[in-house]
């Protein structure tokens, strides 16, 4: 498929990718899991579009995925969903709050044991919870997820990556140094040392003189992308069969991404339903499109072009 859409590459990528996490799930016994990544679109059915300049592209029109949360092809749709999601509520966004500026924050604590991740992560959400109290807590509203990492000895690294909305003035009087928020999300955490904390200002694009701004420039993008990116890395995922076994069981039936304050007005935090439709204008069928069917090779780690439909 790559041969013919360059940008449909990282099918190919990650369905291999899920295809080595099946193996795994298979041999430490999660049967049901490995079956259904196994069958993961394994049909992709797209239409032909051509563009205003006249260059045509692929558009995808079907597919059935197993929503498994470790799939890494399903993993891949839900961060295009929730990236789509919030870049189309973003203009409405500014529209309401046209002074608001976007601060990206993030919050970390010390390593633990990958079979104590769920209770770090509850003594984390409870900290972040008094964090939104403080009178100092400038956020408007805010996209809040959770990303956890594997370090070399195995322990388990898991932060908060947070893209605020804060009014003008908080870079003013109201500004929060990054010391400042250290101590602050010390504080809610009750711990003896200093956690790691970054936090950035996302700075508005420069734009002509008469143009209108463009509210999804680089800053922006390059925000929304980390912050609403896989929870945990593929390579991580790959690395340790006993690591995912209990990766599995510590996040089963835990919330990766969550809206607050204003913004729950504009979009919602349930988890997508729809992985096909990740374009930010999505466009409509029509009865003149003409369509492709892709069906994977596990043998060549491809999809290839097939005359098979699936009915």
């Amino acid at each position: 498929m790559s041969d013919l859409s360059p940008d449909d590459k990282p099918w190919d990528i990650h369905r291999a990718q899920s295809d080595e996490i099946a193996k795994i799930y298979d041999s430490i016994g999660y049967d049901g899991y490995a079956g259904r990544i196994s069958e993961c679109a394994q049909l992709l059915t797209y239409a032909l579009k051509a563009t205003d300049d006249g260059e045509v592209k692929l558009k995808l029109r079907e597919a059935r995925f197993c929503r498994v949360r470790h799939c890494l092809v399903c993993q891949w749709r839900r961060s295009l969903m929730w990236r789509a999601r919030f870049f189309k509520a973003l203009p409405e966004i500014q529209a309401k709050y046209p002074t608001g500026r976007w601060i990206f924050l993030t919050l970390t604590v010390t390593n633990c044991e990958i079979s104590e991740l769920r209770q770090t992560l509850k003594w984390m959400n409870a900290a972040w919870h008094k964090l939104l109290k403080r009178k100092e807590f400038p956020a408007l509203g805010f996209v809040k997820s959770v990303e956890v990492t594997r370090s070399l000895d195995g322990t388990a690294h898991p932060h908060f990556h947070c893209l605020m909305l804060v009014p003008a003035g908080y870079f003013g009087k109201s500004y929060i140094t990054q010391a400042e928020w250290a101590n602050l999300w010390q504080s809610c955490l009750k711990t003896d040392y200093t956690p790691v904390v970054d936090i950035r200002a996302v700075k508005p694009k420069k734009t002509p003189l008469n143009a209108k701004p463009d509210p999804l420039n680089k800053a922006m993008a390059q925000a929304v992308c980390e912050t609403l990116k896989y929870a945990v890395k593929s390579s991580d995922l790959l690395a340790d069969p006993k690591w995912l076994d209990e990766l599995t069981k510590q996040l089963q039936k835990t919330r990766a991404i969550s809206i607050g304050g204003c913004l729950k007005e504009f979009f919602s935090e349930d988890d997508p339903e729809d992985l096909i439709n990740g374009d930010i204008e999505e466009d409509e069928k029509t009865d003149n499109d003409t369509y492709l069917f892709f069906n994977w090779s596990t043998i060549v780690s491809r999809y290839k072009k097939t005359n098979a439909k699936r009915i």
